[in-house]
């Protein structure tokens, strides 16, 4: 069974940076994305990579000031997360989905258990 861990969430001031991580373990079969939930609000894609790194889609402004990548030899994905802003802060996840050029199947396999950001003003 595939797990998913993530990491790298925390508490930091508006215009900081960070750098969330996603570690796979087991093989899957599919690709990678990363979600984010806000307190009270439904969950909402971000942005999603290939299982080689061919592929990559961001949903909405995500790709602004956000940047998806992958260490193949580390099975780890990263959201790296520019120009924080409060509106960012979030609960937020990884998961096995399917990643096209244009967009994200959902739901096809496990999440992780979320890491915080939390972004003051």
């Amino acid at each position: 069974q595939v797990q998913l861990v993530e990491s790298g969430g925390g508490l930091v001031q508006a215009g900081d940076s960070l750098r969330l991580s996603c570690e796979v373990s087991g093989f899957s079969h599919y690709d990678i994305g990363w979600f984010r939930q806000a307190p009270g609000k439904e969950r909402e894609g971000v942005s999603c990579i290939g299982k080689n790194g061919e592929v990559t889609y961001y949903e909405g402004s995500a790709m602004e000031r956000f940047t998806i990548s992958r260490d193949g030899a580390k099975n780890t994905v990263y959201l790296q997360m520019d120009s924080l802003k409060p509106e960012d802060t979030a609960v937020y996840y990884c998961a096995e989905v399917g990643c096209f050029s244009d967009y994200m199947i959902r739901n096809l396999g496990s999440w992780g258990q979320g890491t915080q950001v939390t972004v003051s003003s």
